[in-house]
């Protein structure tokens, strides 16, 4: 048994993505985003997966991600959304991905580039994210001129990013929205054939207008709920469970303890188990008392400090069924422990849960 495993349940990815598609409809194509390996799923798997539930594109934010996705197999249109360097750009090149611009210098740099023919390129408006992209629209069109007027290149799209699309109030999405409304419209009327897109999981699940001819998702085709609260409410499946096991048994007596700092102490006599896995493996050490594991179909306290490579969780006062838990698995995350719970009790969003466990932890993929 090993000490640390992280199961993906390929399956499930693929029925999210079909269940996206048939939310956004047959008009809108479905991006994957599988960057920062698939959010800890796995990139090449992912992608895959999420091939065979419809969707269109794969979405990284690098180029190494991009050229990681082609070594693995993966063809069709990828879109590196992130920044990319004078170094990077022949990476993107040489792996053919769609690349994001919003200055006309880049563009004459990529253009520029061995290889970049018939490279696509998307166009970014920050509509208020405040990070990539031009604020101004005319400089954006611009840049779509720019690149639909050099014969090396080809205008794929125009896009933005939401800042606040998994917030209850939709206002400022909606003040988004207005914003790239026209400007879209604009390439769009000169360039038809360009792809517009704006929309993340979040506005893709809530926002019919916000959906356009695509839309990124990353967070929910893994099954995790966009807006942190509850995956099956908008129809999704966790597609990750983090396993360990229970290594070693022993008694607590009341005054002994377990862990570093002795946070925790027994008042009455109990049963401790260990597991071999902590947060060099993505278990953060903020969930110190403060976690529920899964040991044979029951819950059980985590107790004590989160270590490196163990934990310790409470198994109760009754010595045999204690001591028949040794070397049963363990479910940290799974079996209705859901990421959005980490989430809540260490102060983050569900995205960091599952792209904080660790790379020592070896990914096992099912149900393809």
């Amino acid at each position: 048994m090993l000490r640390a495993v992280a199961r993906v349940d390929l399956g499930a990815i693929t029925r999210n993505c079909a269940h996206l598609k048939a939310t956004v409809g047959a008009a809108t194509r479905l991006c994957a985003v599988v960057k920062a390996d698939g959010y800890g799923h796995g990139a090449a798997e992912a992608a895959r997966a999420a091939r065979r539930g419809g969707a269109e594109w794969l979405a990284v934010a690098t180029a190494g991600e991009a050229r990681d996705l082609r070594a693995g197999g993966l063809d069709g249109p990828v879109l590196i959304m992130g920044a990319l360097s004078e170094e990077e750009v022949p990476v993107a090149v040489a792996a053919r991905a769609d690349v994001v611009a919003w200055r006309a210098g880049f563009v004459a740099a990529l253009a520029r580039t061995e290889g970049a023919e018939g490279i696509g390129v998307h166009v970014k408006l920050d509509t208020g994210m405040g990070r990539l992209g031009t604020r101004d629209p005319g400089e954006a069109l611009t840049v779509a001129h720019a690149v639909a007027a050099d014969p090396r290149l080809r205008l794929a799209g125009a896009m933005t990013h939401f800042a606040t699309a998994d917030d209850p109030d939709p206002a400022f999405m909606h003040e988004q929205l207005r914003a790239f409304e026209p400007w879209a419209a604009a390439v769009r009327e000169e360039f038809p054939e360009v792809l517009v897109h704006a929309a993340n999981s979040a506005a893709a699940i809530r926002e019919p207008a916000a959906r356009f001819d695509l839309v990124r998702c990353g967070i929910a085709i893994y099954g995790m709920d966009p807006y942190g609260t509850d995956a099956a409410a908008v129809g999704l499946e966790p597609a990750l469970e983090l396993r360990s096991y229970v290594a070693e048994v022993k008694r607590a007596r009341p005054g002994e303890s377990a862990g570093y700092g002795r946070r925790f102490v027994a008042s009455e006599p109990t049963w401790i188990g260990t597991l071999p896995i902590g947060y060099a493996d993505g278990v953060r050490r903020g969930l110190t008392n403060d976690l529920d594991v899964v040991i044979a179909g029951r819950r059980h306290p985590l107790v004590g400090t989160v270590s490196m490579d163990n934990v310790t969780v409470d198994l109760g006062p009754d010595d045999a069924a204690a001591q028949a838990l040794r070397g049963e698995p363990a479910v940290l995350l799974g079996q209705g422990v859901t990421a959005e719970d980490w989430a809540r009790r260490l102060g983050t969003i569900n995205y960091e849960v599952t792209c904080g466990i660790g790379a020592r932890v070896p990914r096992d993929h099912v149900g393809a």
